[in-house]
């Protein structure tokens, strides 16, 4: 018995998801075939290619060994099918987008409906996560992260910094103790991220301020913003997303700002199909600027 394409498609879908019901969503199968596909690719092969236990599948050393050669030919198959298929040259096809929900929610949108109208053959997915997306196990074509990872067999690129600033709402202002200096931030209870859900350090906002005294934190910028609309205390908000929200007003700028980051990360196996390459182009771009507009409007 012979190893095909095919089963080295079930191969990796098991090996990224680590579950049959995982591997299934994603191969649009049912459990039960993906099950006895692994089991037939393990009799070609002649060893078990995972552990199999009730936490899920985990690769076996041979399975380790087996990945990258698997990659390899997932590669070769998606250039392929662009060089076949005509696709070389033009913007077609699915591709997904994992980001941080600040990115997501207030940049993502307006950049990709931008893309979308100049290439009607795309299909953009975004995924907003309050954590880093795992592009090894494919969970994403590409990613916007807030810092550049040290591992990995990733591409990174600065797409651009970004800024922050305290702000409170008009109407907690006019109901709580002024807040003339930095010092005045310790009579007020702060709006922040749940400290423990933290994924990256450069998240750590309320650290530079002075002030973690938290009254009600959640793991989402959207949450957060949307808690200072209702005059629930003093957040640290990004620059661009102060747009979207009435009467939300930027304090102390003179005395507090912090700068971050976006970085592109890639797959380094993906810099050579071109409809990718071209994608994370414009996509960088696309944020850069989309950054610079509403960084200009606060």
């Amino acid at each position: 018995m012979e190893a095909n394409w095919d089963d080295m498609r079930v191969f990796l879908a098991v090996a990224r998801a680590e579950s049959l019901s995982g591997a299934g969503k994603t191969l649009k199968m049912d459990p039960a075939t993906v099950g006895r596909r692994i089991q037939r690719l393990e009799e070609a092969f002649g060893t078990p290619l995972f552990v199999k236990s009730p936490q899920g599948y985990a690769l076996t050393n041979e399975g380790e060994r087996l990945l990258p050669r698997a990659e390899q030919a997932e590669q070769a198959m998606t250039l392929a099918v662009e060089e076949t298929s005509g696709q070389t040259g033009t913007l077609n096809g699915v591709v997904r987008i994992g980001a941080p929900d600040g990115c997501a929610n207030f940049l993502l949108p307006q950049v990709c409906a931008r893309m979308r109208e100049k290439h009607p053959g795309l299909e953009l997915q975004i995924i907003a996560q309050p954590r880093v997306v795992n592009l090894t196990r494919r969970e994403a074509d590409m990613a916007i992260a807030v810092s550049a990872p040290d591992t990995g067999r990733l591409t990174v690129q600065k797409i651009t910094d970004y800024r922050l600033h305290l702000a409170a709402s008009r109407r907690y202002l006019r109901r709580h103790d002024p807040i003339e200096t930095m010092d005045d931030l310790q009579k007020h209870r702060m709006i922040g991220y749940i400290p423990d859900m933290i994924f990256d350090k450069e998240l750590d906002y309320l650290a530079a301020s002075g002030n973690d005294q938290l009254g009600i934190s959640s793991n989402s910028v959207s949450v957060q913003l949307n808690l200072l609309r209702q005059a629930a205390g003093v957040g640290i908000v990004h620059d661009f997303a102060l747009p979207f929200v009435v009467k939300v007003d930027k304090i102390l700028t003179d005395q507090f700002s912090l700068t971050r980051s976006f970085y592109l990360l890639r797959h380094a196996d993906d810099r050579k199909v071109e409809r990718l390459s071209r994608v994370a182009a414009e996509l960088a771009d696309g944020i850069k600027r989309e950054v610079a507009h509403l960084e200009g409007l606060t």
